[in-house]
């Protein structure tokens, strides 16, 4: 019998944790032991030295969603999570993407480039690279636009996203569970 995935939905997990070594890895060893996927994953410092965000774009059915959650919060090492995609957030994905254009079709380049607001980072004799942020959606839609250059090479960050200024004030703290 195939399994029905019909409400399963991405969601976006904001998760603070102490900035130690080995976290990153048991963050991700959690999600690889229990078989849950993580569509992508960013880790960085913030304003706190002792603090790293990681952003984790994860997929499944609510009851999945939940117990993702649930085991995040059992990590020593996690101090809160915020489910991202619950509130009201900034969500952004960095591009590089290195495409095959020969001098008589840069114009055009340039010019879908700055459609998108993206930028011009490195031109080659047969070749351009290409930086773009901005929304998931967005980074597609520019990606599909240029696959009839050829696409020589491409890298994406994965997503990075926080609460709005309005939001930041309501941190969920990490569920416990002893």
């Amino acid at each position: 019998m195939a399994h029905e995935k019909t409400h399963e939905r991405k969601s976006v997990l904001g998760v603070l944790v102490q900035n130690q070594p080995g976290v990153l890895a048991h963050v991700a060893g959690m999600f690889a032991a229990r078989g849950f996927n993580i569509d992508s994953l960013v880790v960085g410092r913030t304003e706190d030295p002792e603090i790293s965000r990681i952003v984790i774009v994860t997929s499944g059915d609510e009851p999945t969603l939940e117990q993702i959650r649930k085991q995040l919060g059992k990590i020593v090492t996690v101090v809160k999570i915020r489910n991202l995609s619950e509130q009201d957030s900034v969500e952004r994905d960095l591009l590089l993407i290195q495409l095959h254009c020969p001098p008589e079709r840069r114009t055009e380049l340039i010019e879908l480039t700055g459609v998108f607001r993206g930028t011009v980072v490195d031109v080659g004799p047969k070749a351009m690279m290409i930086q773009l942020t901005g929304p998931e959606r967005k980074i597609e839609s520019f990606i599909e636009l240029c696959r009839p250059y050829g696409i020589l090479q491409l890298a994406r960050t994965g997503v990075i996203a926080m609460p709005r200024a309005s939001q930041s004030g309501k941190a969920e703290p990490a569920p416990r569970t002893d």
